[in-house]
């Protein structure tokens, strides 16, 4: 009896392994749009990360010395990022186009006005339409928070 279940695991297991090879599934190796590409995500990171510091600074968790030298390093970052992504979409490497310190400060204040106009999610760091009551991309619950300021 032991031997029969054994024996009917293993072909169960077999089927599952099989099937999407009988059937002729094939898993795409091209990247699609709605997939962020590795320079992309780490620019997200990077922001994000400069977002957090700020907000330990302004809750004391960093004294201005700390702040300032982690600021610098992750702005750094952040712009090497922005270049990556930029040459992704320029088309390679020899296009760089070398996006000013500005860029990152205008990037840096629309993040602060999505997340005091309760738009930009805090927990993923999505831009979401206005009105909008859950992240798009993480779904989670947006706090509208038009009296906090950043």
């Amino acid at each position: 009896m032991l031997f029969a279940a054994g024996i009917l695991v293993i072909l169960a297991v077999a089927v599952l392994v099989l099937e999407p090879i009988v059937r002729g599934s094939r898993a795409s190796l091209e990247r699609t749009n709605d997939e962020m590409s590795e320079a992309e995500a780490t620019r997200r990171v990077r922001l994000l990360a400069l977002r957090d510091a700020e907000y330990d600074y302004q809750m004391g968790k960093l004294d201005e010395a700390d702040y300032r030298s982690l600021r610098a390093e992750l702005a750094a970052e952040a712009l090497a990022a922005m270049e990556a992504v930029e040459a992704e979409k320029g088309g390679g490497p020899n296009s760089r186009v070398s996006p000013a310190p500005d860029a990152l400060e205008a990037e840096i204040a629309a993040a602060r006005a999505g997340l005091r106009d309760g738009t930009t999610c805090g927990a993923c760091g999505h831009g979401n339409p206005a009105g909008s009551r859950f992240c798009a991309s993480c779904g989670q619950a947006l706090h509208l928070s038009g009296s906090t300021s950043a």
